[in-house]
């Protein structure tokens, strides 16, 4: 008996294959570029969070690719707990083949396992609920909780297979193929757990997330 799982990627596999003659001539008219704040205006401070932003090494920026990309570090200011980091990588135009990054296949090759991993969903007082990725990753005697999910158009998802599959979507219903990801990560105290951890990031997800819509358009 076929999995729900299997048929679920299935039918988003046969979606991208039967979309991508649209695709092609979706991609010979010109890209609609919607208008945004860029990233580097995004507030330091948020609530009792205070940030700095993290350079971005140019080997890391070359497979990136095209686009716009903001590492922060925040801390509370507030409480002595370890800080939580943020990562948004923005592209204005995913046509030309540089699309968005998934950071499991990033992990291994910066030294880091997923040692856990699950689906969660965000309760944030000042959003709305919606689906994420949650890792516990490990690299020596280092441990990290990271929480990721893609964004665009007003839309947050969990899934890669979905999110590229409202990439060719959206690129013949409203000529953008723009997207983002929006990571968060914190250093994992020794023996504290995820849920602690996770509580930590979500403070602080729910000063960022409804800024997001004027970073990454809708």
């Amino acid at each position: 008996m076929r999995s729900s799982g299997f048929d679920l990627r299935f039918f988003v596999v046969v979606a991208l294959l039967l979309s991508t003659g649209l695709l092609l001539e979706a991609r010979s008219r010109r890209e609609n570029i919607a208008a945004h704040v860029p990233l580097s205006k995004f507030p330091f401070d948020l609530g009792s969070w205070s940030g700095k932003d993290v350079p971005i090494d140019k080997e890391t920026l070359d497979i990136l690719g095209p686009g716009e990309f903001l590492l922060r570090l925040y801390e509370n200011t507030s409480t002595p707990e370890p800080t939580v980091d943020l990562f948004i990588a923005y592209f204005p135009s995913q046509r030309t083949g540089d699309t968005i990054h998934s950071p499991k296949h990033c992990l291994p090759g910066a030294g880091w396992q997923a040692v856990e991993s699950s689906r969660i969903t965000l309760y944030l007082p000042a959003w709305r609920s919606f689906p994420a990725n949650q890792y516990v990753i490990a690299r020596g005697d280092e441990r990290e909780l990271v929480i990721y999910w893609y964004q665009a158009h007003n839309r947050e998802l969990a899934s890669e297979y979905w999110a590229k599959f409202y990439l060719i979507a959206d690129a013949i219903r409203m000529n953008r193929s723009d997207g983002s990801l929006v990571r968060l990560a914190t250093p994992l105290r020794r023996r504290e757990q995820p849920s602690k951890a996770q509580a930590r990031v979500l403070t602080l997800a729910n000063e960022i997330v409804p800024l997001l819509t004027n970073y990454i358009p809708r």
